[in-house]
């Protein structure tokens, strides 16, 4: 009796256990990402970091400047970045959310706070094509413009294409008398400590 009753209370506590414990796939039960794509995940994280900063920090009105004829301006570098961070994942295979329209993205914001959440929300999709890949997939094989290449090099794609462009706003909020909050903020910093 007494290992029926044990039984029954172990088989209790383990109903219990499972009717509270998080579904599969849920970001609760994920695999800590570590290696190559946690890696990657933070190179994108500071690009973004800046990127966003630099985004907050410029005036609305300037979103419009361009150095010259025919280069993108301030807003429609942002939307250039929004519109990698979606199209960049499908050459390892990952399309897209639903309404993105890849032909058009990068000209359907213009307004200052409109870019500024298209970037989070395309940084997020990014990482998460990354994070969700498997540590296998690294090594697969998959076109690049044309060329063979892997996931892995695909994804590099991701993250210095972020970078790239983060030099060029820099370059861009400094010809417009932005300077970026990350200096500023160092050299108030070291003008505090004189």
């Amino acid at each position: 009796m007494r290992t029926l009753q044990r039984i029954t209370v172990t088989s209790f506590l383990l109903f219990i256990a499972l009717a509270v414990a998080p579904k599969r796939g849920s970001a609760d039960d994920a695999a800590p990402i570590s290696g190559e794509r946690a890696a990657m995940i933070q190179q994108i994280d500071a690009a973004e970091n800046e990127l966003l900063q630099l985004a907050d920090a410029v005036p609305d009105k300037k979103y419009a400047w361009r150095p010259g004829k025919g280069v993108r301006s301030v807003g429609e570098v942002y939307m250039h970045v929004a519109g990698a961070n979606y199209f960049l994942p499908t050459l390892y295979g990952v399309a897209p959310p639903a309404g993105i329209d890849l032909k058009t993205y990068e000209a359907s914001v213009t307004e200052k706070a409109k870019i500024i959440d298209a970037l989070k929300t395309s940084f997020a999709h990014a990482k998460k094509s990354i994070a969700d890949a498997p540590d296998g997939d690294l090594t697969k094989t998959v076109k690049i413009f044309g060329k063979d290449g892997t996931e892995r090099d695909a994804m590099m794609i991701v993250v210095t294409h972020a970078h790239e462009h983060l030099g060029q706003s820099i370059a861009y909020a400094r010809m417009n008398g932005v300077v970026p909050p990350w200096t500023a903020a160092r050299q108030a910093a070291a003008a505090d400590k004189k």
